[in-house]
């Protein structure tokens, strides 16, 4: 049996892409590739990266029960996982070789480019991939730029020249680089960013062909920049996230363009990887002079909420109030489970590979004001009614929030519910800031996605923990690679490379 192909990950974030690689496996089992080194400078995001690297480093049979100790708590002290590390020295000083904390710079790139031969150990056949910080090719970080002048001065739209150097200093056989669509139509003074990216991607070191992942309607492959785009609802992924990935082929290898593109799949909708995690209510902040949190003021606060809806829609105010009914007795019978089916067979196999979690990680309720659970109850009642998220101009008189340009502009969506019939919006990092564009589709729970809901619309396995603060774990969730469609990036790049792998 060959051995594991390494991986170089940079940028690494929490390990979306990685953790696609590092899954995907040969007929027999075993692993087709292996993450040599991966690299991240956020701290919250590399704490999170080197425990799934001291998780790997264990097979499902003897991965010990501290893990699991340790995983159960909501936010884990640095004493908790020194002592972790401590009890299990070899796989945890293993876990800090592979996972660097580490900001890539002119000034520290050598440092990484050795460690990265370090880890591959002479190895000619290897993969590097990684998406480089993209803030500002997005088209929201544009928008908020005065002018050209300003976006240039960014540092971070120039952040793939370090990717690129590393593909000139190693040479990789094979890269793979992720980045938002909106690089398609940024600019750069006078030029087209995608345009020069590509450009310097197939002239680095000895030349590259860089390819799309995937065959569009038109049998188009890399003829026009768009070909580069995924949409990685039609790829199994419970989310509407178009993303462009390159695959690079280094021209003095002996690599045919994959033959096998990753192959369309049924549409996954919101509910049908949510609905068997437990229910939660959301909590009462306190904020604004509102009630202090008890089961008892969050559901009076659910109840107010009635008298406001006099003139919706008779089908919205039943919805609101068989919702309230629901929560009352679902709290008096201290329910824990909504059952009503696992998710798709084969996502359902990915999310729960470990069967030794008892609960689902990083599953709890944000707190939010009085006001907004009252707006949560509406919003997610209107949608379960009419399958669709109301704007503000259909909001009742009495939930309108108390701001200007109500109604007008971006605010139109200031409220926006996951709708459970259909894949989700965009999973991003402004999930780490407020919930209003993440509600809950269920009216019952009146509150908005958990960091473990937003990580399975992701497809964050569910034993992939997430460390930090609350913020930082929806911060790390909404900027990385669904993981479930890296393992299908990986399979592609294993064909290539001529290796077998199984689908499941």
């Amino acid at each position: 049996m060959p051995d594991s192909i390494p991986v170089i990950d940079l940028f690494a974030g929490p390990g979306g892409l990685g953790e696609g690689f590092a899954s995907l496996r040969t007929p027999g089992g075993d692993p087709v590739f292996r993450i040599g080194l991966s690299i991240e400078m956020d701290e919250s995001a590399h704490r999170t990266l080197e425990l799934r690297a001291f998780y790997r480093q264990f097979s499902d049979e003897e991965r010990p029960p501290d893990y699991y100790t340790y995983v159960a708590q909501a936010m884990p002290s640095s004493a908790s996982r020194e002592a972790l590390f401590h009890a299990h020295p070899e796989e945890a000083a293993k876990a800090r070789q592979e996972a660097w904390h580490h900001t890539l710079s002119k000034a520290t790139r050598k440092k990484a480019t050795d460690a990265a031969r370090e880890a591959l150990d002479g190895a000619e056949v290897w993969v590097l991939v990684g998406g480089p910080p993209c803030q500002a090719y997005s088209l929201v970080g544009r928008s908020r730029r005065a002018n050209d002048e300003e976006f240039i001065k960014d540092e971070k739209h120039t952040l793939y020249l370090h990717y690129l150097q590393i593909i000139e200093d190693l040479r990789p056989p094979i890269f793979v680089m992720e980045n938002v669509k909106g690089i398609l139509s940024a600019t750069l003074g006078a030029d087209n960013t995608f345009s020069k990216v590509r450009k310097d991607l197939e002239s680095a070191g000895p030349g590259y062909r860089v390819v799309p992942f995937v065959e569009h309607q038109n049998g188009a492959r890399g003829e026009i920049p768009s070909d580069f785009v995924i949409r990685a609802e039609e790829f199994g992924v419970p989310q509407a996230r178009h993303r462009v990935i390159l695959l690079g082929l280094r021209c003095d290898a002996s690599f045919e363009e994959p033959e096998r593109m990753i192959p369309r799949s049924e549409r996954v909708t919101v509910e049908s990887v949510l609905h068997d995690l437990p229910r939660l209510r959301s909590r009462l902040s306190g904020r604004g002079g509102g009630p202090k949190d008890s089961p008892d003021a969050w559901l009076k606060a659910l109840a107010d909420t009635l008298p406001k809806l006099k003139s919706e829609d008779p089908g919205v105010r039943a919805s609101a109030a068989d919702a309230i009914d629901a929560a009352r007795a679902a709290q008096l019978a201290g329910e824990g489970l909504v059952k009503s089916g696992p998710p798709p067979e084969e996502l359902a196999e990915w999310y729960g590979r470990d069967k030794r979690l008892d609960l689902p990680l990083n599953h709890e309720s944000r707190s939010h004001r009085q006001e907004d659970v009252q707006r949560y109850l509406f919003c997610a009642a209107y949608a379960a009614v009419k399958g669709l998220s109301p704007k503000l101009d259909q909001f009742p008189h009495q939930l309108e929030p108390d701001h200007r340009n109500i109604g007008e502009g971006k605010f139109v969506d200031r409220f926006r519910v996951q709708l459970a019939g259909q894949p989700a919006t965009t999973v991003t990092s402004h999930i780490s800031k407020d919930g209003h564009y993440y509600i809950h589709y269920d009216p019952s729970q009146c509150r908005s996605l958990s960091v473990r809901e937003a990580a399975r619309l992701q497809t964050f396995p569910d034993d992939y923990f997430f460390e930090g603060t609350r913020t930082q774990q929806y911060h790390q969730v909404g900027n990385a690679v669904p993981p479930f469609l890296a393992r299908q990036l990986a399979s592609v790049v294993a064909q290539t490379l001529g290796r077998e792998s199984r689908s499941g």
